[in-house]
């Protein structure tokens, strides 16, 4: 395996193209971060739509894809 002044020296040799695909990727790699709090709110709206589902208050799947086709038109 690669040292890290290793992976330092074969970067510094990457065209700018190269560079800017590694950010991307690098980037991409990141863990998400998240509060507690974030976390929380986020969980109870998972709760609440799961309930409006199990209640038959949700949208059916062909009407989203419908509204999400449209919104991607934009």
């Amino acid at each position: 395996m690669s040292s890290v002044m290793e992976i330092q020296d074969a970067i510094v040799k990457l065209s700018p193209s190269e560079k800017s695909t590694l950010t991307v990727w690098l980037e991409s790699q990141a863990e998400p971060v998240m509060s507690e709090a974030e976390e929380a709110a986020l969980l109870a709206k998972l709760d609440q739509a799961a309930y409006e589902l199990d209640a038959g208050r949700g949208v059916p799947l062909d009407q989203v894809r419908g509204r999400v086709a449209k919104w991607a038109s934009r």
